[in-house]
């Protein structure tokens, strides 16, 4: 008898449990609202960008970014940097927007941390993402990881880091892995520094990877920025 009312006491803790728990649907709807809670920031940061064929130097600046997909980097120094939509260094770009399909992919553990895995699939066929796999830390609704399947730009894989600013759901340290073949740099990068040099032929990069790395120092957030601050010059 005592067994049969302990197995009863579990069946209710794991069914109480379960009904507490959020969908996956409930949880992805939940973190993409705590990211879009950002319309805009400007934060100074360092950025590394690593390609097996080129040497680049550590980036320094200012970066502005503005909601969905405006991002400009001004340079210690004076020159800016248009980073076009296929360098996507903000987590709002790789988060699917309008109707989606969420499907719960079990669990995982990074870092120590138990974490939900939620695959999104956009409704909209024409978008830029055809796929992408969020690992959600779901204690402190957190993107830690994400996996990004895009039609031109290959497959971009993001791991986050959060600090003092994660209430916003922004990170202080950011690295993003992608497919060298099909990642662009901007011209800015490539030609305006003397110090870039090739260390093989491009032709080498078809399974290579690159990464980019952007540690962010500081943040203003939702302060507002003027359009003109992204105009070519």
């Amino acid at each position: 008898m005592r067994s049969i009312r302990v197995l009863i006491v579990l069946l209710f803790s794991c069914c109480s449990f379960a009904a507490g728990a959020m969908s996956s649907e409930q949880l992805f709807d939940s973190l993409r609202k705590k990211v879009m809670v950002v319309k805009d920031y400007t934060a100074e940061v360092k950025m590394k960008i690593d390609v097996s064929y080129m040497r680049i130097p550590m980036l320094g600046g200012t970066l502005y970014f503005k909601s969905p997909d405006k991002l400009k980097l001004v340079r210690h120094g004076g020159l800016a940097i248009m980073l076009k939509k296929n360098i996507n260094l903000t987590l709002s770009n790789m988060i699917p927007v309008g109707k989606v399909t969420v499907l719960d992919a079990g669990t995982a553990t990074i870092g120590g941390k138990t974490l939900r895995i939620l695959k999104i699939i956009p409704e909209d066929d024409k978008g830029q993402i055809i796929l992408a796999k969020i690992w959600v830390d779901e204690r402190t609704m957190l993107a830690v990881r994400t996996e990004t399947t895009t039609r031109n730009d290959g497959t971009i894989k993001m791991d986050l880091q959060y600090g003092k600013y994660a209430a916003f759901a922004l990170p202080d340290k950011v690295i993003i892995d992608v497919d060298v073949k099909d990642f662009k740099l901007p011209k800015g990068v490539t030609m305006d520094y003397n110090e870039v040099k090739e260390t093989q032929p491009k032709k080498e990069t078809k399974n290579q990877k690159g990464s980019i790395q952007i540690n962010y120092l500081s943040y203003n957030i939702n302060k507002g920025i003027d359009d003109k601050i992204f105009l070519d010059k």
